[in-house]
């Protein structure tokens, strides 16, 4: 098949603006609707239906390699996986997937004995939708109802309903603008839950008594602050509904009992600038983890009555990071991360403390789902560069680590013929990075060999060494699979997020390539010869080291990639803005964030210079990453680089910022970009 000879070309329209005295020139501007969220301008879907067309022509000779790539994919899903039940109550919860399907079946039956019965059928829910995700599922604590939300276009606006599960039959419709959690109340009657307005915001959370008209539901709490969210959850013991709001640096808690609707929301503590704090309760204390007077946070606990006043029980430390904290019947559970490596910590009451043990010297840990107060075990979740995901409970009465399951690869998984490291690469101001890497015990590292390399740093998101099937496909063709943790990430503690957001971004665009030349020092590759991908704030990276270091690069995928820094984060009425200010800066009131996220965004950065092959791709209904910031990056990209090598774009005109929702579907894009990486740097030998 031809392709098509040339990749389509954007108009380039006159559009400047002036701020703190630069003039900024924009010609790209209008890729953006200017009636967004509604895209329907015929010039702006014309040229991403073109990108698309080109996208198709240019992969259309690999479509062999990208059906191999998929077969492989799919064959190490497990078709008829099913999660491990576990008992909340009367009832043990579990889901399934069908032969074939593509998305999950919620089940439930009797711990006592019975029949299984089927809670939501997602698979049925998705007919006929070109999009379908599951967002809350919530069963009433009498057992009898479901509170369910969805989103069928990728917007992230949730269709909220109440189910009654003797009959399967939605009988309420709550809102059609649901985004988060939801809650049931002690009695049955009512739930809370949280709405965005028309800025994608979750702005307010509300209770709504079942039987009402919705138009009378109760706000509980409204925030006002254009860059704060709010969230509604519920202890663990049950007795509070947790009503938080917050940005990136500061939060604040109430409570409202989930027995008695008609009180007042408990404030626990008034907002504080850069102070962060969550809630939990056992025992009719609270239980409260905080940063106040560490970085890396300690546990404090209160009375309900005077919730303010915060004594410690675990003080912050330099070298033990606590991340968050559940406060079961017998035990507070601490999950925690020390010299960047995952641990649970048990604390019982009396003072006493023991961690749980895990096998391996590298891995990521935590508890998976916990429904109940006082469970006999806990459960956790638990995998490595090497190891399947694997379900364990522990008996903190016997200290037995029981698994429960080990993730299954029909088509089969030796992990002997694989090797994981754990580097430690100096970067250019002397701090120690680390990088976790996955290979064949075959791979050679003589500096001639093939690495993929993966981060993300930013937002305190700490990428997991975890293990991932589809990396398999790249190992069994010869390359080498890192992670670099790098600044902006929490991976090394509070800190290590502080140290690359804001004022100090640069510092992890410089560790990622700091990581990569590392890693050429190390064997395990030479310029030229290394795969880079990253999504979201991890495009904005890629889009960043595209412009400062091409000539690293064999190929770049950058996935939903957020590449017009300036420009959004001056934009107001877009959905995360102002929420956004404390991770980048306001370059609207700020010169200086102003002339520092000039100075790395990359759409804003783009020159004349040789670019390596990039595939790029967004979502039409993304909120988050608004369609036009990949749209205009490629556009500039087109129009500037001085190379032949190929650029593409994708953008799913049905879906938002994760792409395709069906299993199947996400994974045949998955295969288009691996094929994308292997046809710009060489397949290797099949796999055996």
């Amino acid at each position: 098949m031809l392709m098509q000879p040339r990749p389509p070309v954007a108009a380039q329209k006159p559009h400047s603006y002036t701020r703190h005295g630069h003039v900024i020139d924009d010609p790209w501007a209008w890729l953006k609707d200017a009636g967004y969220p509604k895209v329907e301008d015929p010039e702006i879907l014309a040229y991403l239906e073109a990108e698309n067309a080109w996208f198709e022509a240019a992969m259309a000779p690999h479509a062999d390699l990208v059906e191999t790539l998929f077969g492989e994919m799919k064959g190490r899903l497990k078709e008829d996986d099913a999660g491990v039940p576990q008992k909340d109550g009367d009832w043990l919860y579990w889901w399934a997937f069908r032969p074939g399907g593509q998305y999950r079946v919620w089940h439930r039956k009797p711990v006592g004995g019975g029949a299984d019965q089927i809670i939501l059928d997602e698979p049925a829910e998705a007919e006929g939708k070109e999009y379908f995700r599951l967002g809350a599922l919530e069963i009433s604590p009498d057992g009898r109802l479901a509170a369910w939300s969805a989103d069928d276009n990728g917007a992230e606006r949730f269709t909220l309903r109440i189910r009654d599960l003797a009959t399967g039959v939605d009988i309420e419709t709550v809102t059609d603008v649901a985004n988060g959690a939801v809650v049931w109340n002690a009695d049955s009657s009512a739930v809370a839950y949280t709405e965005v307005n028309d800025n994608w915001r979750t702005y307010r959370a509300r209770l709504h008594v079942l039987g009402s008209d919705p138009a009378g539901d109760v706000t509980l709490y409204e925030e006002a602050d254009e860059g704060f969210r709010v969230a509604v959850s519920r202890t663990q013991d049950r007795a509070w509904i947790v009503i938080a709001t917050g940005d990136h640096e500061t939060s604040e808690v109430r409570l409202l009992p989930a027995d008695d609707l008609a009180a007042a929301p408990l404030l626990v503590s008034p907002r504080q600038p850069k102070r962060q704090y969550s809630v939990d309760s056992a025992h009719g204390r609270l239980w409260i983890l905080t940063n106040d007077d560490h970085v890396n946070f300690r546990l404090a606990e209160a009375d309900p009555a005077t919730p303010g006043a915060w004594t410690t029980v675990i003080a912050g430390s330099d070298r033990h990071y606590l991340r968050g904290v559940t406060s079961f019947a017998r035990h507070l559970v601490v999950q925690e991360r020390e010299d960047g490596l995952d641990q649970v910590r048990l604390r019982g009451y009396d003072g006493s403390e023991a961690r749980i043990p895990f096998p391996e010297a590298s891995y990521t840990a935590g508890l998976a789902a916990n429904p109940e107060y006082d469970p006999p075990a806990y459960r956790l979740a638990y995998s490595s560069m090497v190891t399947p995901g694997t379900v364990y409970d522990f008996d903190p009465a016997t200290g037995a680590l029981t698994t429960l399951k080990v993730q299954e690869i029909p088509s089969g998984y030796d992990p002997a013929l694989y090797a994981t490291e754990r580097l430690t690469i100096t970067a250019r101001d002397g701090t120690s990075v680390p990088v976790s890497v996955v290979y064949r015990r075959d791979f050679v590292k003589d500096g001639t060999g093939k690495l993929f390399l993966y981060a993300y740093g930013a937002y305190g998101y700490a990428y997991p060494p975890s293990f991932s099937t589809l990396r398999l496909s790249l190992l069994d063709r010869g390359f080498a699979f890192a992670i670099a943790h790098i600044r902006g990430g929490d991976d090394l503690g509070y800190r290590w997020y502080l140290d690359g957001k804001a004022e100090k971004r640069w510092n992890t665009f410089h560790d990622f390539v700091d990581a990569a030349n590392g890693l050429i020092a190390a064997g395990f590759t030479r310029a030229g010869s290394i795969a880079i991908n990253g999504g979201s704030a991890g495009g904005e990276l890629m889009g960043v080291v595209a412009n400062t270091d091409p000539d690293l690069w064999g190929a770049v995928v950058a996935d939903v990639p957020f590449v017009d820094v300036l420009n959004t984060m001056q934009d107001e009425s877009l959905p995360l803005t102002p929420g956004e200010w404390p991770e980048w800066g306001n370059p609207i009131t700020d010169p200086a964030a102003f002339d520092l996220i000039r100075s790395y965004s990359p759409y804003d950065n783009v020159t004349a210079q040789a670019y390596p092959p990039m595939l790029i791709t967004g979502g039409l209904n993304d909120p988050r990453v608004t369609y036009w910031e990949p749209a205009k990056w490629a556009a500039k990209l087109r129009a500037t680089k001085t190379d032949q090598n190929i650029l593409l774009l994708k953008t799913n005109m049905g879906a938002g910022h994760g792409g395709k929702s069906g299993r199947f579907d996400s994974l045949r894009e998955d295969a288009e970009a691996y094929a994308f990486i292997l046809t710009r740097m060489g397949a290797g030998p099949q796999p055996a």
